[in-house]
């Protein structure tokens, strides 16, 4: 359960300041009818997954890409750089590699050298997480699917279209898409958007701190699945509504609450 600072008020201010969406604002996009009561139960109408380390054990994948780009160009891997760029949307971490970690390539092109290693490992093995499979077809026999992903939109595509998720889920956004990756929300109010629903009456599906904390802002009900390999923090799992340890615990059940 979402839990508020003792006084509110300064610690708000401050998470403005430094553009941070964990206490459900951002700057004037987000559902203006955040602000319920998260005792009172919802009328889920759909449901909307994440993708990377949640349904794929793909983070790996992506970061080969990103470390074998920088190594490419004589540059050495900084402490805290795969967790920086973690729910980032694809404009966001190409500028972060050419900007911080000194790639001296366009942003698209870095996306597009990076993409391409994660479609050919793609093409050898869909890396789907145990579970996965089951999990999306227990929850999209109750209610519509959606996808909210920090991949890019030709990757998602070639995911649905090899997992046969594109029959089963009803709309998948990638951040690419719009203004901002995760923390903000935008991903999601766009996949809420495409639903047709409220983001108060939805569910978000998360394994990562900026994943969790991006749900949060966008008003859904959250469910997180902690990613393993790149836990979330303290702050993003008090945000959640439910922490569950695996995919296997998912139902719905638990997502009405």
């Amino acid at each position: 359960m979402f839990v508020h600072a003792g006084d509110g008020t300064a610690t708000i201010a401050q998470r403005r300041a430094s553009g941070d969406w964990s206490n459900g604002d951002d700057g004037g996009l987000q559902n203006r009818r955040l602000g319920f009561d998260s005792l009172v139960p919802r009328l889920i109408q759909a449901v909307i997954f994440d993708l990377d380390g949640l349904l794929l054990d793909s983070e790996s994948a992506w970061d080969g890409g990103r470390k074998a780009l920088v190594a490419e160009h004589g540059s050495d891997w900084p402490a805290g750089a795969t967790e920086a760029m973690l729910g980032m949307s694809s404009p966001e971490w190409s500028r972060y590699v050419k900007e911080t970690l000194g790639v001296p390539l366009k942003p698209a092109a870095i996306s597009d050298r990076v993409v391409a290693h994660v479609l050919e490992l793609y093409e050898e093995r869909l890396p789907l997480l145990q579970g996965a499979e089951a999990a999306v077809e227990r929850i999209a026999a109750r209610w519509p699917l959606g996808l909210a992903s920090s991949s890019n939109r030709e990757v998602i595509e070639r995911v649905m279209e090899s997992s046969g998720w594109d029959s089963v889920f009803a709309t998948w956004v990638s951040s690419e898409e719009v203004a901002r990756g995760k923390p903000a929300p935008d991903v999601f109010l766009e996949a809420a958007r495409r639903l047709g629903v409220e983001p108060a009456n939805a569910a978000g599906i998360e394994d990562s701190n900026n994943g969790i904390l991006a749900a949060r802002a966008a008003g859904l009900r959250v469910i997180a699945i902690p990613n393993h390999e790149f836990p979330p923090g303290a702050e993003a799992l008090a945000a959640a509504d439910v922490v569950l340890g695996a995919l296997d615990e998912l139902s719905p059940d638990v997502i009405e609450g």
